[in-house]
């Protein structure tokens, strides 16, 4: 896949992207995380709004975002609940005071968003876009810039560097191709994820990663067709060549792909062990 590599970003540096959107980078580079979480600082009519405040214990982030905002911020917006993304929203509201925004099911019961949106709620002009798969409230974000662009923060749902991890239960593979499909119908002329640089063409990524997934289960059946596996078995096979530190991972994904394919009536669970129906 056309995956999008970047050199190094400045730490604690307001990177710009383009007019009215620029990201800080946190220090939490990783195999899940890339060179980091991006924390967007948006211009809007209502003021700026900080999207995905990063991972929490990483100070020195909540303080640049405080430094180059001037702590006038009018809305912390979370993308979804996983740590790296929502941590440090506590820490970034009790130094600014700005109300929380987020999806209105939460997927971490220590975070409850003080505007709750559904798909398609509009905050400080941002439409969002409900996007379930990499985590059950994943909202992207999507926005008229200011050059014209119709701009995508498309967070974990779709990053340029790399596929996404789809980790039951809160993750749901169903959803995920579900979400995949919804983009491709939509006109976004960039994406602006997560972790990586910005994407433009975004929807030849997203055929390649459906097509991806359905190629991935497609091996899984036919494994199935040899006899009765294990994730494990599974995720082995499949994943031979994967980084060592992603098998956790590569193996979450291959029983996200079983209980899609169970709903299906594709294949049946017996213990830990799953053959072909």
């Amino acid at each position: 896949m056309p995956f999008l590599t970047e050199p190094e970003p400045e730490r604690g540096a307001n990177l710009p992207i383009m007019p009215g959107i620029s990201r800080i980078v946190a220090a939490n580079p990783g195999p899940m995380t890339y060179l980091g979480t991006n924390t967007y600082l948006i211009e809007t009519e209502q003021g700026l709004v900080v999207l995905d405040p990063g991972p929490e214990d990483h100070p020195e982030h909540v303080d640049a975002i405080m430094r180059h905002t001037g702590g006038k911020i009018a809305l912390i917006l979370v993308s979804h609940t996983h740590h790296d993304h929502v941590g440090a929203v506590p820490a970034l509201k009790a130094l600014c005071g700005a109300p929380t925004v987020g999806f209105k099911i939460t997927g971490d019961e220590k975070f409850d968003a003080d505007v709750k949106l559904a798909d398609g709620d509009m905050v400080a002009g941002l439409a969002a876009v409900h996007t379930p798969g990499h985590a059950l409230d994943h909202l992207c974000f999507a926005v008229k810039a200011q050059n014209g662009d119709n701009v995508l923060f498309s967070a974990d749902h779709v990053m340029s560097w790399s596929t996404s991890i789809v980790s039951p239960p809160g993750g749901d593979m169903k959803d995920y191709f579900a979400s995949l499909e919804l983009l491709l119908k939509r006109d976004d002329d960039v994406y602006l994820p997560g972790h990586g640089p910005a994407l433009r063409e975004p929807r030849t990524l997203v055929r390649e990663m459906l097509t991806h997934r359905i190629a991935r289960e497609n091996a899984i059946a036919k494994k199935l067709t040899e006899g009765p596996a294990s994730t494990f078995t599974l995720m082995d096979t499949l994943y031979s060549q994967v980084n060592p530190r992603l098998r956790r991972a590569a193996e979450r994904n291959v029983l996200a792909h079983l209980l899609k394919m169970e709903v299906e009536a594709k294949v049946i669970r017996d213990g830990e062990m799953w053959r072909a129906a």
